[in-house]
């Protein structure tokens, strides 16, 4: 469908029908017109996998939909820092939506992790905007590479769950430029996703939604988006307002409000032109969608679970390991402790949850390799009952049951420590239940549940050689790191988290994630402590661009593990830093070169990950920032060349008195890190004369 022809589809329509196009056909589709030939679409939310209703006029559970593949969260596949493996999980994610005839996946999510707390983070990839627009980015280009459309959300400084349909993010203007809007601002330029999601909530006092400036002025204007601006599910409050600014779409359907946009019309309050170009946008997402549709594809569902199992072991981070008790040894006789060992968290809760096709558990999987004994160890958790339309608020048995299975269990405890002290090792498997992590509702603190604490107490203190799996979205404390020899974090793996857990675990692969956010000690020292989520509908997001690791570092805070953070099974090495010149210039690139080698006995890959860091300066700003990042696979004695190319616009901050990005004159390091902390190697480079980028 031609420019030219969607122009004539418009004219064509009446007022009312036009108003009519700009709200959804109930909650997955578009409004159809047969008369003009105008199809339907079909959307489902997708970031982890499919969640399509097609009875939605008969569901009551917003988790009944049809089975799909679940696919790790996002906060497990930003911990891989592998921009082809997420370029291959969107390919095979956006093969399943066309044979089940999705045309438009809402996702992915690349918000910043503003506070560990925020109830969606593991949907989210990471608290660096650098890392979740490359990882996004390749994520959407592989589902497109389908012909079936992304959505990337939720635009913009969307960064709580708690009164977020209300709530305002007062942000100042570089920390927006410098944060909040360059993930979005990199997958708008280079990815070009179908969809962009208007958010819940208000940007400095305006609803998202209704808010031109973000929307058209920077997303059209600056950035030349040329897709369609759909609204989050029940976003918009103002149906006129949001046209004129640029949120083409509302969803879900809200018919009863469609003579809203015809009347303002009318009235002169909207202008005709700006529907038409709402209306515009529409068809040509949905005629996109439509006609790159295929009849002729079939789900390979082994190949597309082999390419997540792949995703999850590569995104497990290993914490901890002390005496290299990882990985366990074949045939050994050892424990298996706790309920997620068997009925594995392996997902979020809300609008990204997914009925997976085939779940697999550690029990299951390691008993092929290991001698394996169990203990539940903690009460099963509730779970959590996400109704449509119903208000669980005063459900004081469903709150009593939630808090009761939270609760330490003496004889649980009891059991799993004498099943330990029989066993070789104890490996605990331990995270966030449902309950505490969800769209919806902000967590209350990063403590595991009192149930989970209490067992890896009793247990580590009754077994010397005690491993901890952790299953969970966001970051948690860990007040018995000291106690417990290894630590592997598995976040929310998806449906292959069994066999997965059971390659790591026994060394069939060598864990290769990075923690894409800080875990720290505690909240209070988290830089959003005081202003997180805010007073009343105002949200101060007070701590600017020092934000996860950016704050951290500056502030030399000690944190539990860093941004960036990740052992290995093996040991890499770093040589020979090299910059091709140590002058910064305007339009001039800087190519960087260093030698990575993997000196020890097993094959592995490695995160090489580079800095940039100002010297000095005027302008306030973080000590250090990623600005480029690669993964190298390597066998034992393997050494390789990683390349990386710098531009200006990576030593460059917003200068809020020029409304651009800027290069101030001075001298910058460029480091080679292992994480955001620990650096290994440096070059220092200097400009000699300021860099506009406007």
């Amino acid at each position: 469908m031609t420019e030219a022809k969607i122009k004539e589809l418009v004219a064509q329509m009446t007022l009312e029908e036009k108003a009519e196009l700009t709200s959804g056909d109930g909650p997955w589709k578009n409004k159809a017109f047969e008369r003009l030939g105008i199809p339907s679409m079909w959307m489902s939310d997708g970031p982890h996998g499919l969640r399509k209703q097609e009875n939605y006029q008969e569901v009551k559970d917003i988790n009944d939909s049809l089975p799909a593949v679940s696919l790790p969260a996002e906060c497990a596949m930003a911990a891989s820092f592998d921009r082809d493996l997420l370029y291959r999980i969107g390919a095979e994610l956006g093969k399943e939506a066309q044979c089940k005839k999705v045309h438009l996946i809402l996702g992915p999510g690349v918000n910043m992790k503003r506070s560990p707390l925020c109830g969606r983070n593991f949907e989210y990839m990471s608290e660096d905007p650098y890392v979740a627009g490359e990882l996004g980015g390749a994520y959407i280009k592989g589902i497109q590479s389908a012909g079936v459309g992304a959505c990337v959300k939720h635009y913009l400084a969307n960064s709580q769950e708690t009164r977020r349909f209300t709530s305002s993010s007062d942000v100042d203007e570089r920390t927006l430029r410098e944060i909040y809007m360059k993930a979005f601002e990199s997958i708008v330029k280079d990815a070009k996703p179908m969809a962009v999601m208007s958010s819940y909530n208000k940007i400095n006092g305006t609803y998202a939604t209704a808010n031109k400036y973000f929307m058209t002025d920077v997303l059209r204007g600056e950035w030349g988006y040329e897709g369609c601006v759909i609204s989050d599910w029940g976003a918009t409050h103002d149906r006129a307002a949001a046209v004129a600014a640029g949120t083409a779409l509302t969803m879900p359907g809200v018919n009863e409000t469609d003579h809203e946009v015809s009347n303002a019309v009318k009235a002169g309050i909207l202008d005709e032109k700006d529907l038409d170009t709402a209306c515009e946008q529409i068809l040509k997402m949905v005629f996109d969608g439509v006609e790159a549709h295929r009849d002729d594809l079939t789900v390979d569902y082994d190949t597309e679970r082999a390419v997540m199992r792949e995703a999850v072991e590569q995104s497990a981070v290993l914490l901890k390991n002390k005496d290299r008790i990882l990985p366990l040894q074949e045939g050994s006789k050892v424990a298996f402790i706790g309920g997620f060992a068997r009925d594995p968290r392996y997902q979020g809760g809300g609008s990204s949850h997914v009925t997976p096709i085939k779940l697999t558990n550690a029990y299951d999987e390691c008993g092929k390799l290991a001698q394996i004994t169990y203990a539940q160890g903690y009460p099963e958790a509730a779970k959590p009952r996400l109704l449509v339309g119903v208000d669980l608020a005063g459900d004081n048995e469903q709150k009593e049951a939630e808090r009761r299975s939270l609760e330490p269990d003496e004889k649980l405890i009891a059991e799993a420590v004498e099943v330990a002290k029989a066993s070789d090792v104890a490996v605990i498997f331990a995270g966030l239940p449902e309950l505490m992590e969800s769209e919806g509702e902000d967590r209350k603190g990063l403590d595991l549940p009192p149930s989970h604490n209490a067992l890896i107490e009793a247990v580590s203190a009754a077994q010397p050689n005690t491993v901890v799996v952790l299953s969970n979205g966001s970051p948690v404390a860990m007040p018995w790191i000291r106690n417990v020899k290894a630590v592997l974090e598995l976040y929310l793996g998806g449906e292959t988290v069994g066999e997965a857990t059971a390659n790591l675990l026994f060394g069939k692969v060598n864990p290769s994630g990075r923690l894409p956010e800080t875990f720290p000690m505690k909240i209070e020292d988290t830089p959003c402590f005081l202003s997180f989520p805010g007073e009343g509908d105002r949200v101060p997001y007070q701590e600017g661009v020092y934000i996860g690791y950016r704050y951290y570092t500056t502030k030399k805070m000690p944190v539990l593990f860093p941004f960036g953070y990740g052992l290995s099974y093996t040991t890499f090495v770093y040589t020979d830093l090299k910059a091709d010149t140590l002058d910064l210039k305007e339009g001039g690139n800087i190519k960087v070169t260093v030698n990575v080698k993997n000196i020890g006995k097993e094959a592995g890959r490695e995160v090489v990950q580079l800095y940039v860091a100002p010297k000095g300066g005027e302008i306030k700003r973080p000590v250090r920032e990623l600005r480029a990042f690669d993964k190298v696979y390597l066998e034992p004695g393997q050494e390789e060349t990683v390349s990386f190319t710098l531009s200006p616009s990576d030593f460059a901050y917003w200068d809020i008195d020029k409304h651009g990005f800027r290069v101030a004159e001075g001298e910058y390091s460029i480091l080679i890190g292992r994480n955001a902390f620990e650096m290994v190697l440096g070059e220092d480079i200097s400009c000699q004369k300021e860099i506009n980028l406007l």
